[in-house]
C-alpha cells in the first residue's frame, strides 16, 4: 500500500463507550476527503473492550493502524507512540479519542498547511469543563507563558497538524518526561493558531484526573522554564536580607533600649521563615533531580507490545524501537 499523505493519531484508554462514535467521523471524514489518509489509534493498555474493538477494526479496515502498548504508559507517550508510528508523508493530525477535538477541522488545518505552515495549533476558545478546572486551565497557561523561555501559546493542547519535518524532529528528542506541546513549540518553525470551540466527550469520563493533570503541569513548567530555580535564587537573597534586617534590629535594641528582650514569637517566625524556603528549595531541586534520574536509566519510552498495519499483525521484537534516536 502506498504510504497516506496524512496521519490521524488517537491516544485511547478505556474509550470503548466513545470508540463507536470515533470510528463514525473517522470514517466520514476519510470517505469524503481526496487526500490518501491513515488513522493511527493507540491503545494505552485499556482495560474494557477498547483493544479488542481495535483490532477487529484494523483488521477489517486497512485505513487503520493500530499500536497495542504493554500497559498504561500515560497520554504523553501514548501519543509519541502514535507519531514515531505515523506514516504520513505530509503531516500528522492529532486528536483525542472522546472527539472534544472534532476531527472534521481536518480540511481547515490542512489549507493553513498548504499555506505554509509547518504547525497549526487549535486555539480553546470555549471549554465545557467544570468551572475549577477552567479556571486551572486558565490560570496555568498564563503562568507557563510568563515564565517560559520558549513561546507556548495560550490555551493550546495537544490537537495540532503538524508537518513531517516537524514530526521527525520531535521523534528525534529524548525527553522522558514529556511535554509534547511544549516541544512542539520548541523546534520552531512557521507556527500558526485556529480558534475553535471545544466540544464536550461524546461519551464516558475523563481519564485526565487531578494527578495527571499536575503530573502535565509539572513537566510543562520544569522543562520549559528556568524560573523555579532562578525563584529560589531570589527567595535565597530575600531570606538573607530579611534575616540582616532582624539581625541589625535585635543590635540596635540591645544597644539602645537594653529592657527589650526580643521574644519567643519572633524567633519562631524566623525559623519558620528560614526552614520553609530550604525545604523548597531541596523540592524544587528535587524536580529537577527526579526527571536526571529517570532520564538517565536510558529505559525505552514505553513498549509495544503488538501492532496492526494494513490488516497484518506486527509483534516487534527489539524492544527499543520504542526509544527515540538520539
Amino acid at each position: 500500500m502506498e504510504k497516506p499523505q496524512l496521519s490521524i493519531i488517537a491516544p485511547l484508554y478505556n474509550e470503548a463507550e466513545a470508540f463507536p462514535h470515533l470510528v463514525e467521523r473517522l470514517s466520514k471524514l476519510m470517505d469524503s476527503l481526496s487526500l490518501t489518509l491513515e488513522v493511527v489509534l493507540v491503545d494505552d493498555g485499556s482495560r474494557d473492550t477498547t483493544a479488542l474493538m481495535m483490532r477487529q477494526l484494523a483488521l477489517l479496515d486497512k485505513r487503520y493502524h493500530c499500536v497495542f502498548l504493554s500497559r498504561n504508559h500515560g497520554h504523553q507517550l501514548a501519543l509519541t507512540a502514535g507519531l514515531a508510528a505515523a506514516r504520513g508523508t505530509e503531516a500528522v493530525f492529532v486528536i483525542d479519542g472522546d472527539l472534544q477535538d472534532p476531527p472534521e477541522l481536518l480540511p481547515d488545518f490542512y489549507k493553513l498547511y498548504q499555506q505554509g505552515y509547518d504547525v497549526v495549533y487549535a486555539v480553546r476558545r470555549k471549554r465545557k469543563e467544570n468551572i475549577i478546572k477552567r479556571s486551572g486551565y486558565f490560570l496555568f497557561y498564563r503562568l507557563l507563558k510568563s515564565i517560559s523561555y520558549i513561546q507556548i501559546p495560550l490555551d493550546s493542547g495537544d490537537f495540532a497538524l503538524i508537518s513531517r519535518r516537524v514530526v521527525d524532529v520531535m521523534n528525534q528528542m529524548p525527553e522522558e518526561s514529556r511535554f509534547l506541546r511544549g516541544m512542539r513549540s520548541w523546534v520552531g518553525f512557521k507556527q500558526t493558531g485556529y480558534e475553535y470551540e471545544r466540544s464536550e466527550r461524546i461519551a464516558g469520563e475523563s481519564k485526565y484526573y487531578l494527578k495527571q493533570l499536575f503530573n502535565l503541569a509539572y513537566n510543562g513548567i520544569f522543562n520549559f522554564s528556568e524560573f523555579p530555580i532562578k525563584f529560589m535564587t531570589r527567595a535565597g537573597g530575600v531570606s538573607i536580607g530579611i534575616a540582616l534586617i532582624y539581625f541589625a534590629t535585635v543590635i540596635i535594641k540591645r544597644l539602645f533600649y537594653a529592657d527589650i528582650i526580643e521574644g519567643f514569637t519572633a524567633l519562631l517566625f524566623v525559623i519558620i521563615l528560614f526552614s520553609g524556603v530550604q525545604l523548597m528549595a531541596l523540592g524544587i531541586i528535587g524536580e529537577y533531580v527526579l526527571r536526571i534520574f529517570f532520564q538517565s536509566k536510558g529505559r525505552p519510552l514505553y513498549i509495544v507490545k503488538e501492532a496492526i498495519v494494513e490488516g497484518k499483525i506486527e509483534k516487534p521484537q527489539n524492544r527499543e524501537t520504542a526509544k527515540p534516536q538520539n
